[in-house]
């Protein structure tokens, strides 16, 4: 399987979502849908701001509580961008399916028994972001999100930025963050064995892969290193919405 170095999307090409997206990425690809606002069943009803549900369907089989852990990291994330005050008593729904994952995210029996939910989800959040601005959702924000993998290599760290299954397994920890289009930091998740210090270089190595100085380099850093240069996600979905807008606006 082709794994996309570079990411990619495709905009509201579902006709009857509000807004839908498409996004490709390290191995991922994802298919977001958005209705909203909606009707909203009396039990779920919020007096003063809107409700934010979240369903992530898998490549294969059914959800289960891997899809629950992620839903519920998602809809948390979410309702700190969308402005739910805006419409009280309604319901905004976020679909995400899975469509390719890469070979081994879940026959790897190493990976499953860690119970390591966490390498899909900047793919996910990508998606439903993308997914809410094609719904032209109000937001406080967009946000971009990265996942890094903390590898023992002479007795030193390195940090790798997206890791592959294979390197995920080799890695001591694992970490997901995710930042607002203001860079501040709306998400950290985090599985394995790290110190403070290592947290913080894995935090600043997620602020230089989502808002890189430069688009050359390696991906690759040590832990001294205070930058890791890789695909700049903020302004990818600047210019992904960008070139949709444009779109939009061409009159034939």
């Amino acid at each position: 399987m082709t794994v996309t170095t570079e990411p990619e999307a495709l905009l509201s090409y579902l006709q009857k979502a509000d807004g839908s997206a498409t996004f490709s990425y390290a191995g991922y690809t994802v298919i977001g849908a958005v209705n909203g606002p909606i009707e909203v069943q009396r039990r779920d009803e919020l007096p003063e701001e809107a409700a934010v549900d979240v369903i992530v369907r898998p490549a294969a089989g059914v959800g289960g509580t891997r899809e629950r852990h992620l839903e519920s990291l998602i809809q948390s994330t979410l309702r700190q961008i969308i402005l739910v005050n805006n419409f009280p008593r309604t319901l905004i729904q976020v679909v995400l399916q899975v469509t390719v994952a890469p070979e081994n995210d879940y026959a790897n029996a190493k990976v499953a028994q860690a119970n390591l939910n966490l390498p899909i989800l900047p793919a996910l959040l990508q998606t439903a972001v993308l997914s809410l601005l094609s719904a032209a959702l109000p937001l406080r924000a967009t946000l971009a999100s990265t996942a890094l993998a903390i590898l023992p290599e002479h007795g030193d760290r390195r940090i790798i930025s997206s890791p592959t299954g294979r390197q995920i397994e080799q890695s001591q920890s694992f970490h997901v963050f995710a930042f607002t289009s203001h860079d501040e930091l709306i998400l950290a998740e985090s599985e394995g064995s790290f110190s403070m210090k290592e947290w913080d270089d894995a935090l600043a190595a997620a602020q230089g892969t989502c808002y890189p100085p430069t688009t050359t380099g390696d991906t690759d850093v040590l832990m001294d290193d205070d930058k890791l240069v890789g695909s700049d996600l903020k302004h990818f979905t600047r210019s992904t919405m960008e070139q949709k807008t444009a779109s939009d606006l061409y009159w034939k």
